[in-house]
């Protein structure tokens, strides 16, 4: 009788699922990203980049400031151009320097654009040399999005690519730390994911303490605060202020007497 019961459910719901099925444009299929935390890009694959020259991912790794790549593609007339400007106006009050605490490079996934289309895109973006914007060969460009996760795919009748809207952030030996996503970002989550993936060498006493406090939340994609770390940091700090007005007025009695 369940069995049947079952049975009646499961032909009912068919439908369904393959309407859902079908809403999936194909041009969207296998589009998307698969995160490869913990994973190593190849430092020496070579790029060519906006001055034309050949150079190494290797070169904006110096050991010890993280970066941020961004893999867009500088002809795109949509998502890519939300996301640059996006990133940008995250940067807008953002307290760290690019070229400083942490490096930015963008590298386009179409083989077929040259540094003509780098230089052209970072000068319509009125970015300075810290920024760099990258261009490469097929099979360089597929080494790194493999790498990363990135997948892609061009739709012929549009003329254009579907692809994932993230940002990635390495760490300084050029190890894949945490995604982030959307066309936008908030300050303290890339403050936060350049903390995590520096472990803690950049930024302030205070920033360190930002980390302490805050994790990453997979489900919700941002970095929420831990209850139990912030009560424990509330704790100490509390403690630390206490003794000092003790000191304080310690001395002050000595003084007085």
């Amino acid at each position: 009788m369940y069995l049947n019961k079952f049975f009646i459910i499961f032909i009912f719901f068919i439908p369904f699922v393959s309407m859902a099925a079908e809403q999936i444009p194909i041009e969207l299929k296998d589009v998307g990203i698969e995160e490869h935390l913990g994973q190593k890009i190849l430092l020496d694959t070579s790029f060519i980049d906006e001055k034309g020259e050949v150079v190494q991912l290797q070169k904006f790794f110096d050991g010890k400031r993280p970066v941020i790549l961004l893999l867009v593609y500088y002809n795109c007339p949509n998502i890519c151009h939300y996301l640059l400007n996006g990133f940008l106006n995250s940067l807008k009050n953002f307290s760290w320097g690019v070229g400083k605490e942490f490096e930015v490079v963008a590298v386009s996934f179409d083989p077929r654009e040259t540094s003509r289309e780098a230089i052209q895109k970072k000068e319509n973006l009125k970015l300075t040399s810290d920024f760099h914007f990258l261009v490469g060969k097929e099979e360089n460009i597929k080494q790194l999005t493999e790498v990363v996760g990135f997948h892609y795919r061009y739709d012929e009748r549009q003329k254009e690519y579907a692809h994932p809207s993230v940002i990635s952030i390495l760490t300084p030996d050029g190890r894949i730390s945490r995604y982030l996503y959307g066309i936008e970002f908030k300050s303290l989550d890339l403050k936060l994911a350049l903390l995590e993936a520096s472990q803690g060498k950049i930024g302030s006493v205070v920033d360190k303490l930002l980390l302490f406090c805050y994790h990453y939340d997979p489900l919700g994609r941002k970095y929420a605060l831990f209850a139990t770390r912030f009560m424990s940091a509330a704790g100490a700090i509390t403690v630390i202020v206490m003794m000092m007005a003790l000191i304080f007025l310690l001395r002050q009695r000595r003084k007085i007497l």
